[in-house]
C-alpha cells in the first residue's frame, strides 16, 4: 500500500467523477445531488465492501436512458428510488447465486474495443466542452443525444459558436497535462497530480478574466453546479425515499429486474477492462463484486440516490493515475462528501471546460494509437471485433456497442470452429480427375459443422469415392452422424460412394432413452 499514491490517485478521480456525477444524473431527469449521492455511496461504501483493487463505482452514463424510461414509467422519481433499492437486492441475489461467472466470457477483443471506444467517446464528447458549448450534459455518452442532436452535430455547433475563455482555460489545462510529466521534479511526484494543477489554473484565469475583462466571463452553464445547501437539509428535502407501498406494485420490481441486469453486466463489463489494465493483473472476484454493488445500489435507493455500478471512466483515470488500492476509490469517495457537504460553493468556480481538459486526456490515453497498432498486429479475427465493437459504441451505447462487439466476436468463433472441424484430402494420382477423396473429421464435430459437411460432399465431383474418416473424433454431433448417413444413399444418384470409417456413434440423448434412464436410477 502506498498511502500518497492512492491519495493522490484519488484526487484525480474525484475530478473526474465530479462533472460526471452531476452530468449523468442531470441526463437521468433526477436531482443533480442524487449523482453525487450515488458518487459517494460508491466510493465509500463499495469500495469497502468490493475484492476490486482499483475500479471505482458510481452512476453510470449507460443506466441514463433506463432511468429516465423508468422514472416515466413509475410516475416520478420517487417511486423510482424503490426500483433502484429492489435492484439492489436482486444483485446481491445474483452475488449468491454465481452470476459473476459471466464476466469470464467477454473476448480480449471486444474487451479492449470497450476500452478504446470509451476513449473516443470522452474526446468527441469533451471537445464541445472544450469550446464553451455545455448544452449537453457531461456524462452522455449516447450517439442520440435527449435534445435531438447527435455526437457529431453537436461538435459541429460548438466549432461555430465558442466561448473564447473556456478555449483558453481548456488549451491550457491540455498543455499542462501533456508537458507536466516531462518537467524534471515535477513528472514523478505524485503529491500535486497535474490534473488538480489543470482545475486550479482553471478557476485563476476565469477569475483573473472577470475582473480585467468582466463582459468575457463564463456563465453559470459554463462551471460546476453544484447545490449549495447543507448536506443535511438537501438529504431531507431534495432526495425522496422509498415507501412500504410502493414495493407492492409489480411495475417497481419489473423496473428493479432491468436496473439490476443492465448494471450487473456493465459492472462485470467494467471489472474485466480494468483488472487488464491493473499493472500488477489481479483479478477480482466477481461474485463478490456483484454482492459489494447490490449493497451499494440497496443504500442509494433507501438515501434517494441513482443506480451505481463500477464505471470504466473513472476506473482507468485511476489507473492512469497510479492507484495502487482501493483506497483510492475510497478516497474519492470521501473528497465527493466533502466537497458536497462543505466546499459547494468553491466547487462551483471550476470552468467545465478544464475539467474536459482532464477528460479529454483520459479519452486519449485509452484510445491510444498504439491499441489499434496492437489490435492491427493480431490479425484480423482480432481486428474486427475489435474495430466493430469501437464504432458500434460510438454511434449507439456502450452496452449495445458491446453486444454488436460480441455477435461479431462469436461470428468468428463459429467460423473457426467450422473450419477447425473437417479436413478434406485427395487421393487420386491425377488431381485434374480425383476419384479418391477423404474427408477427415475434428475432435469435436457439433452440429456447427453440419453445413461445411454438407457443402463438402456437394462440391464432390461426380463417380468419386469419398471416406469420411472418424478415427479422431471423440464425438459426432447426432445430427452430423445423420447428415453422413443419408450421404451414402443421396450422394449413389450421382455416382458418389460415402464411405463411413471409423465414425462413433452419437451419444443417446437422455430424452430418447427413458428405459436406460430408470435402470440408471
Amino acid at each position: 500500500m502506498d498511502p500518497k499514491r492512492d491519495l493522490s490517485a484519488g484526487l484525480v478521480v474525484f475530478l473526474v467523477a465530479l462533472p460526471l456525477c452531476l452530468g449523468i444524473a442531470v441526463a437521468s431527469g433526477a436531482p443533480p445531488l442524487a449523482g453525487l449521492m450515488a458518487g459517494i455511496i460508491g466510493g465509500i461504501v463499495v469500495s469497502l465492501i468490493s475484492g476490486a483493487s482499483l475500479a471505482v463505482s458510481g452512476p453510470a452514463a449507460g443506466l441514463t436512458v433506463i432511468v429516465l424510461n423508468g422514472i416515466d414509467d413509475l410516475g416520478g422519481y420517487e417511486v423510482f428510488v424503490s426500483a433502484v433499492l429492489a435492484a439492489g437486492l436482486i444483485q446481491i441475489l445474483l452475488g449468491f447465486l454465481g452470476a459473476g461467472l459471466i464476466g469470464y466470457f467477454f473476448p480480449n477483443a471486444v474487451i479492449k474495443g470497450m476500452l478504446a471506444g470509451i476513449g473516443a467517446i470522452l474526446i468527441l464528447k469533451q471537445l464541445p466542452h472544450l469550446f464553451g458549448h455545455d448544452k449537453d450534459p457531461e456524462g452522455d455518452v449516447a450517439f442520440q443525444q435527449q435534445d435531438g442532436k447527435n455526437t457529431f452535430t453537436e461538435l459541429w455547433d460548438a466549432i461555430q459558436d465558442p466561448e473564447p475563455t473556456a478555449i483558453l482555460i481548456g488549451l491550457v489545462g491540455l498543455a499542462v497535462l501533456i508537458f507536466w510529466p516531462k518537467i524534471p521534479g515535477l513528472g514523478k511526484q505524485k503529491i500535486l497530480p497535474a490534473p488538480l494543477v489543470v482545475v486550479g489554473l482553471g478557476v485563476v484565469i476565469h477569475e483573473i478574466i472577470k475582473s480585467v475583462r468582466p463582459e468575457w466571463t463564463l456563465e453559470a452553464s459554463h462551471m460546476v453546479q453544484i447545490p449549495v445547501a447543507s448536506f443535511t437539509d438537501s438529504l431531507a428535502n431534495t432526495l425522496p425515499h422509498p415507501q412500504i407501498e410502493h414495493f407492492e406494485r409489480y411495475d417497481v420490481w419489473k423496473t428493479g429486474v432491468v436496473v439490476a441486469m443492465i448494471a450487473s453486466i456493465e459492472t462485470l463489463l467494467c471489472i474485466e477492462a480494468i483488472d487488464r489494465l491493473d499493472p500488477e493483473k489481479r483479478h477480482t472476484p466477481l461474485n463478490r463484486e456483484l454482492k459489494a454493488q447490490g449493497i451499494g445500489n440497496a443504500i442509494a435507493g433507501f438515501l434517494g440516490a441513482l443506480p451505481l455500478t463500477a464505471v470504466i471512466v473513472r476506473g482507468s483515470a485511476n489507473v492512469q493515475a497510479g492507484g495502487r488500492t482501493r483506497w483510492s476509490a475510497f478516497a474519492h469517495g470521501v473528497m465527493l462528501l466533502i466537497a458536497v457537504g462543505f466546499l459547494a460553493a468553491q466547487m462551483n468556480l471550476i470552468p467545465l471546460a478544464a475539467l474536459a481538459a482532464v477528460l479529454l486526456h483520459v479519452g486519449y490515453k485509452l484510445a491510444s494509437v498504439g491499441l489499434f497498432k496492437e489490435m492491427a498486429s493480431r490479425g484480423t479475427g482480432q481486428m474486427l471485433p475489435f474495430v466493430v465493437t469501437v464504432a458500434a459504441i460510438l454511434l449507439t451505447d456502450l452496452l449495445t456497442g458491446v453486444g454488436i462487439g460480441l455477435l461479431v466476436g462469436l461470428g468468428f468463433l463459429v467460423k473457426e470452429t467450422t473450419r477447425q472441424g473437417i479436413a478434406i484430402e485427395d487421393l487420386s494420382e491425377d488431381e485434374s480427375h480425383p476419384s479418391h477423396m477423404r474427408i477427415n473429421l475434428g475432435p469435436q464435430v457439433t452440429f456447427l459443422h453440419k453445413a461445411a459437411i454438407r457443402n463438402a460432399l456437394r462440391s464432390v465431383p461426380d463417380g468419386v469415392r469419398v471416406d469420411v474418416v472418424g478415427g479422431g473424433a471423440n464425438s459426432v454431433d447426432p445430427d452430423v452422424h445423420e447428415l453422413l448417413e443419408d450421404a451414402v444413399e443421396i450422394q449413389k444418384s450421382r455416382g458418389v460412394e460415402v464411405v463411413l470409417m471409423d465414425v462413433p456413434k452419437p451419444r443417446a440423448r437422455l430424452l430418447e432413452q427413458p428405459e436406460q434412464a430408470t435402470v440408471a436410477e
